[in-house]
């Protein structure tokens, strides 16, 4: 190397900055953790502006998967982009601890050591399973970057949380909505519990269909026709055969036709817009229409049970449809929620005679002691004996399975505890705040969940299971009369609260201690209680988070900004939360829902273990660091579903590489400067002017995108700002200016100012995404630099207030022409290297064949061109001079340009070709602009 070459002002090569994440993030980790990192950004926020998102429970059962790991960056993006923007944002991560996911999994390890146990010993054995869980749940995602209080987060099996659950269960008696009543809810024979909507899945199933004939000899049908009764039958269809033991009427619509008709020697019932199908099915040959009649015209005729000797009564019911079947619907109401509505109307039993297991009970004949599914084929069997299946076959359709064990379920009439919809106006309440007091994200989101809670049943409360808060209510033993009070209920939860193992106490506490002294039955005046054994609905303890977190940490207050999760939570946590919250405090308890999409492979499809495309964020984690995990998640459009694959992840290596290495050069190029040296913008070189415009706007476009929650703005801004707007533009003209010109001068000094500018904006927007490649640029900053930021240890405490240059619309026009010139040059001169005319860019003498605009915009003293368009002479001429092998530019129809090599010889210090090498006898190998360099530098 010559000596002239050791007086460049060459990059500084020892930045630490590495593209080997999977080593460096744990350290990173650890010096978050010893700096106390998460503590400094909210400290350093806005206590009087605080921001609060509220985090909704995962599950403690089992390794964190791609939804989840999802689900947490963005929740981390959203509250360190808060808190940068100048808010105080905390974050209290959560846990759902109880219900039947975690049961389930102690359950089946129970049977494997066939062990039958009491309920305290089954809720002390969940408490360490779920608590075995949450630690290996936190250390995952802490380990994908994610702040927080994880060192005290809240838990759903906390006494205190317990203890809120509980006093908001109270709240509802107090307001009367909580009743125990028999209805038809969703029921797992598996599992032997209630479940909520929100439980259950709907998957294919394949199910029996069949065609059964009631006879109805009533002679009150004779209005209708004179015929003999004796032969008349009313035809229903079903994909449930268990279910017609329990049937006790046959719902017709009020205002559609039916038909009598007559084939095989008797006459049948049934819409006649299903004539012709039915026809077919059932090998009927012509039959013959004898009357045409309204539904409502056989209301209360009796049909007569197709097994046993009882009555099953035409009813009417405006819910019979005419898309399959008969238009005659067999009616249990033992057994759906429809049918169950109808025998409310009618008088009708609501028979459900079968156990937990779903075991028909010792008085059903014939079918005693099979379950639900064994009995399918027998009661098929017994109507074929009887002569009154008239079809039969197979069909696969949709079919509610239980989310946990994903069995069938059943709908069966049960005791059970609801809230009541329309007691005291809850769902009118709940509509209210959905259209006029919530900000749904997507849009969408407000019309699904509408929908739910206008159409939904009485919210089922009540689970047949050990693991959660038991409803605390007393229970007659001589009148089945439940018993609780709202003060009472209250002393209760206080218990809870002060109790080792919070609700623990409600099954240890001897009875006397529990029921109080002298209370007798306001039924049957008896004094022999129990206590209820039934617990709460999961998701009345995680809906109940806003009394037990929200409104009660130091962190957060009522109510909520922001709750996020999955699409799925419209039925599930968002659902109950607002029903819980607006039944007892009359409001929502959060301000905006924000929803995500699902996790699937490049194809399109749902993870499955049984397809093999399962991808663990570990995996991510292993091959790629969690940087890129997050990367993921940020370049996404979350608000559909996600995919995910090798070739996403690898193109967002390289989009992350070339991030990376924008900041790099940056702070390659800043080693000497201090803040306390910066140009002042009106003395900046206009270039560095523009620039520091443009990065500005960039950086409000940022902000602007976290504060919307549009996450793939921020990254795709991020990557152009870099990759296009920096590397291949600004950085690349000061490149020589920053190397060769005078180290103290004006022309280094301002660009170096801009360049310090840039870089914190960078690492600011950077930071909620980018954590760990952000802190990283962050501590490798000069000493001059990180002195001037006032003891900052953090870059998620760096509050930066970048300079505004305020250029006018003119300005900024005139700049975006001279960079479209620009490319074009470079258009123009990337074939002459490729035939080897010249080498670099450096080697060429340019000519602009050009109209007088642009010949005038390249020529004014605002720029150098050889810096600007990194070339060693620039020649301008008109349009009308340029030869007939002129490039044509593709975006600017008035210029052509010109390409030869620059005549002259190459400075041995900045490369750059000129006529006058060695004009100072003291320098005779450099330019004059390096010789004069070269004597600043002795």
């Amino acid at each position: 190397m010559s000596d002239y070459k050791k007086t460049l002002l060459l990059p500084q090569t020892s930045f630490p900055m590495k593209a080997n994440l999977k080593q460096r993030e744990p350290e990173m980790l650890k010096f978050w953790e010893e700096t106390k990192a998460y503590d400094a950004m909210v400290a350093a926020g806005d206590p009087d502006d605080t921001y609060v998102l509220h985090d909704g429970p995962p599950y403690a059962n089992g390794h964190i998967h791609m939804g989840t790991a999802l689900n947490k960056v963005l929740k981390d993006i959203i509250v360190k982009s808060r808190n940068i923007q100048g808010q105080r944002a905390e974050y209290v991560p959560g846990w759902d601890c109880h219900g039947l996911p975690i049961e389930h999994k102690v359950e089946q390890e129970l049977k494997k050591k066939n062990k039958e146990l009491d309920t305290l010993t089954i809720r002390k054995i969940c408490r360490s399973y779920a608590a075995k869980w949450l630690d290996t749940q936190r250390g995952e995602f802490k380990r994908l970057g994610v702040f927080g209080v994880w060192d005290d987060p809240y838990m759903t099996m906390k006494p205190e949380y317990e203890a809120a659950t509980a006093r908001e269960l109270g709240r509802f008696m107090e307001r009367e909505g909580v009743v125990r009543g028999k209805k038809p809810i969703y029921w797992c024979c598996d599992c032997r519990t209630a479940l909520a909507e929100a439980e259950v899945e709907y998957e294919d199933h394949s199910s029996p269909s069949i065609y059964v004939r009631f006879p109805m000899a009533d002679e009150n049908f004779k209005k209708i026709a004179d015929i003999d009764v004796s032969k008349l039958f009313i035809v229903i269809w079903t994909t449930t055969p268990w279910t017609i033991p329990d049937n006790m009427a046959v719902a017709v619509h009020p205002d559609f036709d039916y038909v009598l008709v007559q084939a095989g020697g008797s006459y049948y019932v049934m819409a006649e817009a299903l004539l012709e199908s039915c026809a077919g099915k059932f090998g009927w040959d012509s039959p013959e229409i004898l009357a045409t009649f309204k539904g409502a015209e056989i209301e209360g005729i009796k049909a007569k049970h197709p097994i046993y000797d009882r009555e099953s009564p035409v009813v009417l019911a405006d819910y019979v449809t005419f898309d399959t079947g008969t238009g005659c619907v067999h009616t249990a109401p033992g057994h759906g929620r429809e049918d169950f509505e109808t025998g409310l109307r009618y008088g009708l039993e609501i028979y459900s005679p079968m156990n937990d297991r779903g075991q028909f009970l010792p008085e059903v004949e014939f079918f005693a002691g099979l379950n639900v599914w064994e009995a399918n084929p027998k009661v098929i069997e017994k109507l074929t004996e009887l002569g009154n299946l008239l079809a039969s076959e197979k069909i696969s359709h949709s079919y509610p399975h239980c989310w946990r064990c994903k069995e069938p379920v059943i709908f069966r009439a049960t005791t059970q505890w609801f809230i009541g919809m329309d007691e005291n106006d809850l769902r009118k309440r709940a509509l209210s705040a959905i259209r006029n007091d919530v900000n749904w994200v997507p849009a969408w989101g407000e019309e699904r969940i509408y929908s739910m809670i206008e159409n939904r049943p009485d919210w089922c409360i009540s689970r047949q299971r050990n693991w959660g808060v038991p409803i605390s209510a007393l229970i007659c033993e001589d009148c089945d009369e439940t018993w609780f009070d709202a003060q009472w209920v209250y002393d209760i939860c206080d218990k809870y609260a002060a109790h080792e193992t919070g609700c623990d106490y409600w099954f240890e506490a001897p009875l006397e201690e529990i029921v109080p002294e002298g209370l007798t039955c306001p039924k049957c005046g008896g004094n022999h209680w129990k206590r209820e054994t039934d617990i709460l609905d999961v998701w009345f303890d995680s809906g109940t988070s806003y009394a037990a977190v929200v409104e009660l940490r130091k962190e957060t207050r009522f109510p909520a900004d922001l709750y996020l999760e999955g699409s799925d939570q419209h039925r599930g946590w968002f659902h109950s939360s607002l029903l819980a919250s607006v039944g007892t405090r009359e409001v929502p308890p959060y301000k905006t829902v924000l929803t995500h999409g699902y996790v699937v492979d490049a194809e399109g499809r749902k993870m499955s273990k049984s397809i093999g495309n399962v991808l663990a964020p570990q995996e991510i984690i292993d091959k790629f660091g969690a940087e890129i995990l997050r990367m993921w998640v940020a370049a996404s459009n979350y608000q559909e579903d996600i995919r995910i694959s090798d070739e996403t992840l690898n193109r967002l290596v390289d989009a992350y590489r070339r991030i990376r290495n924008t900041c790099r050069y940056l702070l390659s190029n800043l080693n000497d400067f201090d803040p306390a040296n910066k140009v002042a913008v009106a003395d900046m070189l206009p270039l560095d002017r523009y620039a520091l415009d443009m990065v500005v706007r960039q950086h409000d476009a940022i902000r602007k995108a976290y504060r919307n929650f549009e996450f793939h703005k921020v990254y795709h801004t991020l990557h152009n700002l870099c990759v296009v707007d920096l590397s291949a533009f600004y950085l690349d003209i000061i490149k020589d200016r920053l190397y060769v010109e005078e180290q103290n001068g004006l022309k280094r000094r301002s660009a170096q100012t801009v360049l310090w500018q840039i870089l914190l904006m960078l690492l600011e927007d950077m930071a909620p995404v980018l954590s760990f490649t952000a802190e990283e640029g962050f501590q490798a900053l000069p000493d001059a630099i990180k002195a001037a930021l006032d003891q900052t240890e953090t870059v998620f405490a760096l509050r930066f207030q970048p300079e505004r240059p305020e250029l006018s619309a003119d300005e900024r026009a005139r700049w975006q022409k001279l960079a479209l010139v620009r490319s074009e040059v470079n258009k123009a001169i990337e074939p002459k290297r490729k035939d080897r005319v010249i080498g670099k860019s450096l080697d060429a003498q340019v000519t602009l064949y050009a109209e007088d605009d642009i010949r005038e915009l390249v020529s004014t003293e605002d720029i150098d061109p050889r810096e600007f368009f990194i070339i060693s002479k620039l020649v301008l001429d008109d349009l009308k001079n340029a030869p007939d092998d002129a490039f044509q530019a593709e975006d600017l129809a008035d210029l052509k340009i010109g390409v030869t090599p620059a005549p002259g010889e190459k400075c041995e210090r900045c490369w750059r070709i000129t006529e006058k090498l060695g004009a100072d006898p003291a320098s005779p190998d450099t330019c004059p602009r390096c010789a004069a360099v070269l004597k600043t530098l002795g």
